[in-house]
């Protein structure tokens, strides 16, 4: 049974088949996970991955060629166009019966490796047709949010907390009582995976989607659904937004290479820019929610945002020296406010009344100094990150009770104490589940954490950099209950060693990076969750400590321009663990310079394994 939508249609077929115990068997796809789990849940479930570039290319060749080989001046060219189906086989069969009718010449074959996409959904309707199902059994608390999709640009990777904050933005969401509007978010965004419509790229190991993209030919059904439905026009270098076709489109898209020309139409919601254009000379949109202009580079703050006071979303980027003006309490709607720093950027000082605004949700900075005075409640804001030396005082806490991510730099010198800021107040942020906090400091290199710093108890992420950490310190962090993700970033422990006290029940991922870091004593009692360790510029550390092989969790040791000494012991943890029949531990070692054995024998990077090595670290 191909193509099932509804679970229900099984249960009239187990009354005409029954199980007579006979060794047969009903197979049957489906595009629904959920619809294959009510099934059976005992039933062996595969899912389908993409085709892997050689198994494009024979799909093609079967359907372009039949039982005929490919000549061999086009074949470099057929790979091409396999390669550009990205392994979808609705895909491939389509572009192979348009090869199967088409001579078999270079020209031909070039033309149609330079125009893929428009060959595929341009030369069959049933193509579009069998996409559009998909679109058709989505509910209708989906339809928006995957629509949505359509306003990034081809092979976009799209961060899902950018996305999230776009959704809650535009009011796409059914408000719960019992859940965040970003909680109900994630759910969406989780059926829509489960209905093969988004694809997930990476999931960080606490299981969480980090970022996902979108097929281009879905992406495609998208944009053409969003067209007919007057929801959404990308723009693109043939069309010029002044004309007629945009007329009455409630979200607009632009895209590199576009016309520029004003655009006046009050039914715009959003106005999203992923190109480094100039905004219309008039901003006439009375209904705009959303402004993404974060890749336009602004001298200064564009004042005629101001006059619209349905705005939810507002991303920028500056340079130069910025300045965000009291008068932005006029946009009583806002949610979320990024400001990025362009080259030559100066440090941007906020103004106190921005966290006055009652409905904002999401700050995010570069540098940005904050003064937090008291004032009433901001129960909605939920992220503060990028600010520079803020105090965490009583009065400044009680200002933002529910915060979940606080992201803070403090610039430091030589005889500046980190217990100026007020950081044993952290702990009464109750609902703070990501704390991630820079000391930065020219004369003094390690600036030490205070002795009565405190955490709250729910969070899950830490990231502690450039300071000074006390024995203390780290049994309070191994303390906490549900810490997932710790990340010490150019540090100093008390005498140069991490004697591990306390058991960091939860952590699955641990990245260490102290150059002067000598002596780690640990056991596997301590990290009994850990997936992944990641030691970087540790050159002074003599190994890691035997108990860590014998955590029964631990997936990946990232070793990234460590000593031969480290690298042994993590090899010799791989040999015991493979002797024991595990062969699920992977150890992964980089060189980002050169570098010289004990032989003296010189090592130099693999370029691509480095790049690889710096995309695992960001992932976290």
């Amino acid at each position: 049974m191909d193509d099932l939508w509804d679970d229900k249609i099984l249960d009239e077929f187990r009354r005409i088949f029954p199980d007579d115990d006979n060794r047969s068997r009903i197979s049957l796809t489906s595009r629904l996970s959920s619809v294959t789990v009510n099934v059976d849940s005992s039933a062996c479930i595969h899912h389908l991955g993409f085709l892997s570039p050689k198994q494009s290319w024979s799909l093609l060749c079967q359907k372009a060629f039949g039982n005929e080989c490919c000549p061999p001046e086009i074949e470099e060219i057929g790979w091409r166009i396999a390669e550009k189906c990205r392994g979808l086989p609705l895909a491939l069969a389509v572009i192979g019966g348009v090869l199967y009718k088409a001579e078999k010449t270079r020209a031909n074959w070039e033309y149609v490796a330079e125009n893929v996409k428009s060959a595929v959904t341009g030369n069959d309707d049933d193509f579009m047709e069998i996409l559009s199902w998909s679109y058709d059994h989505l509910p209708h608390r989906l339809r928006a949010c995957f629509l949505y999709m359509g306003v990034f640009p081809e092979d976009y990777v799209i961060h899902v907390s950018h996305l999230i904050r776009l959704w809650v933005a535009e009011g796409f969401l059914k408000p719960n009582t019992h859940r965040s509007l970003e909680e109900v978010a994630k759910e969406y965004l989780e059926e829509l995976i489960e209905r093969n419509l988004i694809i997930v790229r990476d999931r960080i190991y606490t299981g969480e989607i980090k970022t996902c993209n979108i097929h281009d030919t879905m992406r495609e059904l998208c944009t053409r659904k969003a067209q007919e439905e007057k929801f959404l026009y990308v723009t693109n270098q043939e069309f010029d937004i002044s004309s007629e076709v945009m007329k009455n489109q409630r979200h607009l898209s632009i895209h590199p290479n576009e016309q520029n020309a004003d655009i006046y139409d009050s039914t715009i919601r959003s106005l999203l820019y992923f190109t480094d254009s100039l905004l219309p000379n008039s901003l006439y949109f009375q209904l705009l929610r959303v402004l993404e202009a974060g890749s336009i580079n602004f001298s200064e703050f564009p004042m005629e945002i101001l006059k619209l006071s349905n705005l939810r979303y507002i991303a920028l980027s500056y340079s130069g020296k910025f300045k965000i003006p009291a008068s932005i309490t006029k946009l009583c709607n806002l949610q979320t406010l990024i400001v990025f720093e362009s080259y030559g950027a100066e440090i941007l000082f906020l103004p106190r009344e921005l966290l006055k605004m009652p409905r904002l949700r999401h700050l995010l900075f570069d540098n940005g100094v904050l003064r937090c005075s008291d004032g009433p409640q901001n129960v909605n804001l939920q992220t503060l990150s990028g600010v520079i030396d803020f105090k965490l005082t009583h009065e400044a806490l009680r200002t933002i009770p529910n915060l979940r991510k606080l992201g803070i730099s403090y610039h430091c010198e030589t005889h500046t104490e980190l217990s100026l800021y007020c950081l044993e107040n952290l702990v009464h942020l109750h609902q703070l589940e990501s704390f991630k906090c820079y000391v930065i400091s020219n004369d003094c290199p390690y600036i030490p954490l205070p002795q009565n710093l405190a955490f709250p108890p729910n969070l899950k992420k830490l990231t502690l950099s450039g300071c000074r950490i006390s024995r203390h310190n780290m049994f309070l962090v191994g303390s906490l209950p549900n810490l997932e993700v710790l990340k010490l970033k150019e540090v100093a422990f008390e005498n140069n060693a991490w004697e591990t006290e306390g058991e960091f029940s939860r952590l699955k991922f641990l990245h260490v990076e102290a150059s002067h870091f000598k002596i780690w004593e640990a056991e596997a009692a301590h990290f009994p969750s850990l997936h992944c360790l990641c030691i970087r510029g540790c050159m002074s550390l003599k190994c890691i400590p035997s108990g860590i092989g014998e955590i029964l969790t631990l997936q990946q040791i990232i070793l990234y321009g460590c000593p031969p000494s480290v690298v042994n012991s993590a090899n010799s943890m791989l040999e015991e663990q493979q002797d024991w029949g595990n062969y699920d531990l992977k150890v992964h070692v980089i060189y980002p310079f050169d570098y010289y054995d004990r032989e003296n024998q010189k090592i130099s990077p693999d370029s691509d394994i480095v790049e690889w090595a710096i995309e695992i670290l960001q992932r976290f």
